[in-house]
């Protein structure tokens, strides 16, 4: 019961995740951060924007393994599971485009805090944190700064590089980089959640844990 209710949480993180980056992508005001280095790289590498998101996905996954971040089973889902679900998204045609720039602004800045609600709801269930989360983490533990700052660098960061291979870049690219940190900062002061206390477990205990066997 303990873990239907963590990836409940966990899947409820994903699809929210896949919703805030498809209504800040009907924004039309600029991809967000990842979006534009992940449509940067497929430009130059002559690949689907999609299949580069889960490629950036499997690198970050092995350098924060690497430095000793744990890769949970919710690493994995959110590879996985976000780029499909924006898909099932964007073909169903819910979110609505943004036809007047006001109406653009507030639905980036809405799109942007889902997606950190999101990114709340599956660190904060212990099963791993999302690739890119999971590198804002590490970064997070090993320098002390704090997480809103490391995330507004990571997303300027990419937002440059992605933008000089040629990814969609606007104004509201520019904005989200900045808000993003904000909205994380506000959000997890909100739900007094710290991810440095999250004691993250890998697949293989999660597993072994499930079918009530022991950790191998």
């Amino acid at each position: 019961m303990k873990y239907t209710r963590k990836l409940l949480r966990v899947f409820l993180g994903i699809i929210l995740y896949a919703l805030g980056v498809v209504i800040t992508i009907e924004a039309r005001i600029g991809f967000s951060p990842w979006e534009v280095f992940h449509a940067g790289l497929a430009n130059v590498l002559n690949l689907q924007i999609g299949t580069m998101s889960i490629i950036v996905g499997l690198v970050l996954i092995t350098i924060t393994a690497l430095l000793g971040e744990k890769i949970g089973i919710a690493t994995i889902l959110n590879i996985v599971f976000i780029g499909l679900v924006m898909n099932l998204i964007l073909n169903a045609k819910i979110v609505p485009t943004a036809q007047k720039l006001p109406i653009a602004v507030i639905q980036m800045i809405i799109g942007l805090f889902i997606m950190v609600f999101a990114t709340y709801l599956y660190i904060s269930a212990g099963l791993g944190a999302g690739a890119r989360d999971a590198f804002m983490v590490l970064i997070h533990r090993k320098t002390g700064v704090k997480v809103g700052i490391v995330r507004s660098l990571i997303e300027i960061t990419v937002t440059i590089l992605g933008a000089l291979m040629g990814g969609l870049f606007g104004w509201g690219t520019i904005m989200a980089a900045v808000v993003i940190g904000v909205a994380l900062q506000t959000v997890f002061r909100i739900f007094n959640f710290d991810p440095r206390t999250v004691e993250h477990e890998d697949v293989k205990t999660t597993l072994a844990s499930m079918l009530n066997r022991p950790v191998p």
